[in-house]
């Protein structure tokens, strides 16, 4: 199951929910990164959405996910406590280190690839089937709708798929605003940005 919900809304995939054989993956972005996919992904249902009224929206913690700062410590949290049930992950480091990225998420699940895998090239092959060319280009990912109910294009779930491009929609005076905020709601959790 894919989902953008807060820890606390989906209590059941955590031990504390009552959850026991479920894992859950986080990916977390870098903030800024952050708001510019989620004011691509909101554009596919409100077209005429202003970055600035998202940024803005972001920045006072009412997006529809809720304070970025609660989300991303909701999870970070839930690692710590229990990190045989939720890996928190960066996006950046997954695409700075993807091949370390895939061994962890394959040891998080219970499946580390052997030295017999290892050797013939097997976490580069998996790394070749899950990149974002490959499964953009794959049949059901380019035309429909994710659920008949919800006209969100399936094509929409693949952008860019790199990291910094805030740079390309933020002004110096945004960027400011927002390393404030994430100096000021991070400071003394253990979590970084770059």
């Amino acid at each position: 199951m894919n989902t953008h919900m807060p820890v606390d809304f989906i209590p059941r995939a955590t031990p504390a929910g009552g959850g026991r054989g479920c894992k859950v993956v986080y990916v977390c972005r870098e903030p800024k990164d952050m708001v510019v996919s989620l004011w691509h992904y909101m554009r596919r249902l409100t077209p005429d959405l202003p970055f600035q009224d998202l940024f803005d929206a972001a920045c006072d913690g009412t997006t529809p996910y809720g304070p970025f700062w609660d989300h991303f410590l909701g999870y970070r949290g839930a690692s710590i406590a229990w990190p045989d049930n939720v890996l928190f992950m960066f996006y950046e480091e997954m695409l700075r280190d993807p091949v370390q990225s895939v061994r962890r998420l394959a040891c998080f699940v219970g499946q580390p690839f052997s030295a017999a895998e290892e050797e013939p090239g097997v976490v580069r092959d998996v790394l070749e089937l899950c990149s974002l060319e490959n499964l953009r280009s794959m049949e059901p990912n380019k035309t429909g709708y994710m659920n008949p109910h919800f006209k969100f294009p399936r094509e929409a779930l693949f952008r860019k798929g790199i990291a910094g491009d805030w740079k390309n929609h933020m002004t110096m005076e945004m960027a400011r605003r927002m390393d404030e905020i994430i100096a000021h709601k991070f400071h003394h959790t253990g979590l970084t940005f770059q």
